[in-house]
C-alpha cells in the first residue's frame, strides 16, 4: 500500500536524473559496478538511489542501508542529499546510516571485545619522522647488524670514517624511516602480515632482501603500538574483520545491514574492500555473490593516492569488469559541470595517454569519455557557456612571466565576471607559496589570493615547535640537529645543502674550533641560525620560548597565533615548569594529533569563494570545481616525471628502497609473476607514478567550467626550493599534444 501511495513521488525522483544515475535508481539488489566521469554527480545519484531503496524495501533502524564514503565531509553531504530526498517522499528520516570506511569499522569493533581494541587506545598517523617508526627503526638496526652492515656498504664503500657516518645517518633518519612507512602502510591495508613479505622476498633476486628488512621494521612496529597503547587507521579496519570472523556477531551484523553502497570505490584498499563484501552478503548465503547487495560508485580515471596511500585503481576496475560480465555494469558518462572545450581536451588526454604508452605495461586510465548532458538536463547552468575559446594553452618566458599573466587574466576575468570563482592548481606546496608569493609582488591587495597550503601548514605548528625545542636540549643529537637543519631548510631560512655531512658530528658544526676545516657559506649560515636558538635557551624564560621561535621561523599572522595557543595549552596541561616537561606535553599533543591550528577564515566554501583566486594542490582539488581554472609549470620532469633519489641515498642504488617494496606488495596482490630482481621492481614503480601522473593532471583539468588556462615555460626552476635559479625545461608530453590537437587554443606570446 504505501508503495502504491509513493509510485509517483519515486518515478518524479528517478526522472529527475540521467542515465547511469538511474541504473543506481533501479538496483533493486545484487552487486553493481557505476563507473562514472568526472562531475557526472556520483553523490546526487547514489542519494536519490538511496531514497528510493530505503522507500522501496521499508528499511529501518534494524535493517539499514550502509552509505560509505571517504572523507567526514563528503559523508555529510551525501547525508543531507539523502535526508532531503526522503523528505520529499514524506518518509521517516531514518533507515540509513553514512559513515566513513573508517567510522564503519570502529562502530563495529568497539562494540565487541573480540575485536582486541583497547577502547581507550591514541589513534595515530605515523609519518616517516613520527616517533614509533623512530624507535621501529632503531630496535631493527640493533637486531639486524648483518644486514644493516650490507645497506651500510651499499655498492661500494671504501671504509673511510667520515662518509661511514654519513650513510649511518642517512639510513637511520632517511632511507629506513622511508621504507617503514611505505611497507607498514601498504602491507596491513592489504591484509598481509610480516612473515608474507619473507615469504615473498624468497622469491626475488635481491641484493639488499629488502622485504625481509621490511617485514623486520613492521614487527617491531606492531609492537611498539601494543605497548604505547596505540592503534592506527589499518587497525581499526582489521579489528572490525576480528569481530566479523565470529559467525554469530557476522550473521548479527549482516542482518542489520540490507546493503552497502560505497561512494569514491577508486580509493579503497584491499581490506576495506572486504569488510564491505562481508557486511553486503546474505546472511542466509554469504558465498553466494550473486546476492552481494553491495553498489559501489567510483571513478578509476580520479584514482590520484596510490603513491602516497595503498589505494590501487586495478580494484576498482576489477570490481567493474566482474559486474560487466553478470551484465551489472553501469557508466555515468554525462557531466554538465565543464564547457564542450574542456571536455574535448580532458578527452583527448585520456585517450592519447593510453595510446602513447609512456607509463610502460601499465595502463593509466580507463576508456569512458565524457559527455555533454541532453537540453533539458535539470542542472543548472549545465555545460556553460566558454569563456572565450575555453581552452588556452601559453608558454612564457619563465615561471616569473608565467605568475604575472595569470594575474593579468585573473584581474580581466573577474572584473568582468566579479562573481567568478578561480583557482591555480599546481603540483607541490612549494609552487604554491612562490605563486602566492609572486601575486602578492605583482599585484599587491588588489587581487584577493588565498592560498590552502599557508592555512595546512598551520597544523605542523606543534611538530615544528617540538623539533625546535629538542634540539635546544639536546643540541648534540644528530637525531635533533638535523630534524632542525630540515625544518629550517623547509622554512627557506638556510639553504639547501647535504645535512647529513653537517650533523655527522654536531660539536664541530656548531662550535668549530680553530683547526677544523673552513665551512662553506651555507654551512655557516645554518650553524648562526641554530647557535641563536641555542642561546635563546639560556636568556629567555621557558614561557617565552615557543613564541620566539615562531618568530624565528617567520611566521605570518595566523601561525604566530597558533603558537600563541599552543603556549598557553602547555601552560595550563603542565605543573612543573621545566623543559623536559613541556617537551613531554609537546611530545603528547603531536603524538595525538588532536591540536586544532587557529582558524582567521570561515570553514564554509573557503575554497570557492565567489571573487576569489584560490591557489591549490591538484591532489587537493579533487571534489571541486571552478569557472576558471590556471594549471601552469606543465613541464616533463614534474608530469610525467620520474621517481626522485635522493643525491645522499644514491650509494645503494638508483632506486629507492620504498618505491622497490611497493612495487614488490603489488605485484603479489595482483597475483602478477614475482619481480625477477631490484631493477625490475623499480621499473614498475616509474610506470605506476608515470600513469598516476596522469590520472592528477586529468583531474586538474576536469577541475573547469569557462575556461582552461595551462602552460609551459621556457625556463623552469629545477627544484623548487630555489625558484630563482631556471634553466631550460622541457614542456609536458600531453600539453605538447594538445597544442597539435587544439592549434587555435595556442596563445600568440
Amino acid at each position: 500500500m504505501l508503495l502504491t501511495s509513493l509510485a509517483p513521488s519515486l518515478q518524479s525522483l528517478r526522472a529527475s536524473l540521467r542515465p547511469g544515475q538511474r541504473e543506481l535508481a533501479d538496483w533493486v539488489g545484487g552487486p553493481l559496478a557505476v563507473s562514472a566521469v568526472p562531475g557526472a554527480g556520483k553523490s546526487t545519484g547514489m542519494a536519490v538511489a538511496a531514497a528510493i531503496a530505503i522507500a522501496r524495501h521499508q528499511l529501518n533502524a534494524r535493517r539499514q542501508l550502509v552509505v560509505v564514503t571517504f572523507t567526514r565531509s563528503a559523508a555529510a553531504n551525501i547525508k543531507a542529499k539523502i535526508r532531503h530526498n526522503l523528505q520529499t517522499l514524506g518518509l521517516p528520516l531514518g533507515g540509513f546510516t553514512v559513515q566513513t570506511l573508517h567510522g564503519l569499522a570502529w562502530t563495529i569493533a568497539r562494540n565487541h571485545p573480540e575485536s582486541g581494541l583497547n577502547l581507550d587506545s591514541v589513534l595515530v598517523t605515523p609519518n616517516q619522522s613520527h616517533r614509533l617508526i623512530r624507535t621501529c627503526v632503531e630496535q631493527w638496526l640493533a637486531a639486524n647488524p648483518y644486514l644493516y652492515q650490507q645497506l651500510l656498504e651499499g655498492r661500494q664503500f671504501d671504509g673511510e670514517e667520515t662518509e661511514r657516518l654519513r650513510r649511518q645517518s642517512v639510513l637511520r633518519t632517511e632511507v629506513l624511516p622511508a621504507l617503514a612507512t611505505t611497507v607498514i602502510r601498504e602491507a596491513k591495508s592489504s591484509g598481509l602480515q610480516p612473515q608474507d613479505l619473507r615469504n615473498y622476498s624468497h622469491r626475488i633476486n635481491d641484493d639488499y632482501t629488502v622485504l625481509t628488512i621490511a617485514a623486520g621494521l613492521y614487527e617491531f612496529y606492531q609492537t611498539q603500538l601494543v605497548n604505547r597503547n596505540r592503534i592506527d587507521y589499518d587497525e581499526m579496519i582489521l579489528a572490525a574483520l576480528r569481530v566479523l570472523e565470529d559467525p554469530g556477531l557476522r550473521q548479527f551484523w549482516q542482518t542489520q545491514v540490507f546493503a552497502v553502497f560505497e561512494d569514491e570505490a577508486q580509493d579503497s584498499s584491499p581490506l576495506q574492500t572486504r569488510l564491505l563484501e562481508i557486511l553486503a552478503a546474505d546472511p542466509d548465503d554469504p558465498d553466494n555473490s550473486s546476492k552481494l547487495n553491495l553498489v559501489r560508485v567510483g571513478d578509476p580515471n580520479q584514482a590520484i593516492n596510490s603513491t602516497f596511500t595503498p589505494a590501487d585503481p586495478i580494484f576498482f576496475r576489477e570490481f567493474c569488469e566482474a559486474c560487466d560480465r553478470q551484465q551489472r555494469l553501469a557508466t555515468m558518462q554525462q557531466a554538465g559541470r565543464s564547457s564542450q572545450r574542456i571536455i574535448d581536451a580532458a578527452n583527448f588526454v585520456l585517450l592519447w595517454v593510453n595510446r602513447a604508452n609512456l607509463a610502460g605495461s601499465e595502463q593509466p586510465f580507463r576508456v569512458q569519455t565524457i559527455v555533454p548532458v541532453n537540453a533539458d538536463d535539470p542542472q543548472a547552468n549545465a555545460n556553460p557557456p566558454a569563456v572565450g575559446q575555453g581552452l588556452e594553452l601559453h608558454t612564457p618566458d619563465d615561471t616569473y612571466q608565467t605568475v604575472e599573466r595569470i594575474g593579468q587574466r585573473v584581474l580581466e576575468l573577474l572584473t568582468q565576471d566579479p562573481d567568478g570563482r578561480a583557482a591555480v592548481l599546481v603540483r607541490t606546496n612549494e609552487q604554491g607559496r612562490f605563486v602566492a608569493r609572486e601575486l602578492h609582488r605583482w599585484y599587491g591587495d588588489e587581487l584577493p589570493v588565498y592560498e590552502v597550503g599557508q592555512h595546512d601548514r598551520q597544523s605542523h605548528v606543534p611538530k615544528d615547535m617540538l623539533t625546535l625545542l629538542q634540539l635546544v636540549d639536546r643540541p648534540h643529537s644528530p637525531d635533533y640537529l638535523k630534524a632542525a637543519l630540515t625544518t629550517l631548510v623547509d622554512r627557506r631560512l638556510i639553504p639547501t645543502q647535504d645535512l647529513n655531512a653537517l650533523v655527522t658530528f654536531p660539536e664541530q658544526f656548531l662550535y668549530p674550533g680553530p683547526i677544523d676545516p673552513p665551512q662553506s657559506d651555507a654551512a655557516a649560515q645554518a650553524r648562526r641560525f641554530c647557535t641563536a636558538l641555542l642561546r635563546a635557551r639560556l636568556e629567555l624564560p621557558l614561557q617565552q620560548l615557543i613564541p620566539f621561535l615562531a618568530l624565528s621561523l617567520d611566521y605570518n599572522q595566523t601561525e604566530l597565533a597558533t603558537a600563541d595557543k599552543l603556549a598557553e595549552r602547555i601552560a595550563q596541561q603542565i605543573t612543573d615548569h621545566s623543559l623536559p616537561a613541556i617537551l613531554d606535553a609537546l611530545s603528547e599533543i603531536v603524538s595525538a594529533e588532536q591540536f586544532e591550528p587557529v582558524d582567521t577564515d570561515d570553514a564554509e566554501e573557503r575554497y570557492t569563494r565567489r571573487g576569489q583566486l584560490t591557489v591549490i594542490t591538484m591532489h587537493k582539488a579533487k571534489g571541486l570545481d571552478w569557472d576558471y581554472v590556471f594549471i601552469p609549470f606543465l613541464h616533463e620532469q614534474t608530469i610525467p616525471g620520474v621517481p626522485w633519489i635522493p643525491p645522499q641515498a644514491q650509494f645503494l642504488g638508483d632506486f629507492t628502497l620504498a618505491e622497490v617494496a611497493r612495487a614488490q606488495i603489488r605485484a603479489s596482490l595482483h597475483n602478477q609473476s614475482p619481480l625477477a630482481d631490484t631493477a625490475a621492481a623499480w621499473e614498475r614503480a616509474k610506470n605506476l607514478k608515470t600513469a598516476e601522473e596522469f590520472r592528477l593532471l586529468y583531474v586538474a583539468m576536469t577541475r573547469a567550467k569557462r575556461l582552461l588556462w595551462m602552460s609551459a615555460a621556457r625556463k623552469a626552476p629545477f627544484t623548487w626550493n630555489k625558484p630563482e635559479n631556471l634553466d631550460d625545461r622541457k614542456p609536458c608530453p600531453a600539453i605538447v599534444a594538445l597544442k597539435q590537437q587544439f592549434p587555435t587554443s595556442v596563445m600568440l606570446e
